[in-house]
């Protein structure tokens, strides 16, 4: 038989382990909120905080209940951009980065 673990699992285990994973992820999230696909993005950033500073500790940074958090980061969720910008900033800061965009112009 062959041995297998969690999808979310792996995630967690590569974002802890893999910095440049983890950028790639919040690169992705962003990209995605960017480009006019929140759903995607909600599900990128639930797992990053799940793998870097967690729900609980998320929502005594932002005076937020993690249950609303968990609610605004699925795919149904409707997070207003103040929430987005403070989830944003509390995951930039675990995994001491900085974000930057560039802008193309379209071919």
């Amino acid at each position: 038989m062959t041995l297998s673990r969690d999808f979310k699992e792996t995630v967690v285990a590569r974002v802890q382990n893999d910095p440049a994973f983890a950028k790639a992820l919040l690169d992705e999230a962003v990209t995605l909120l960017l480009n006019g696909e929140p759903d995607t993005a909600k599900l990128i950033l639930r797992d990053l905080v799940n793998a870097t500073i967690g729900f609980e500790a998320l929502a005594e940074n932002i005076h937020k209940p993690s249950k609303s958090l968990h609610r605004m980061l699925s795919v149904s969720g409707n997070p207003t951009m103040t929430n987005l910008s403070a989830i944003l900033a509390a995951i930039k800061k675990a995994l001491h980065v900085e974000i930057k965009t560039n802008v193309v112009a379209a071919a």
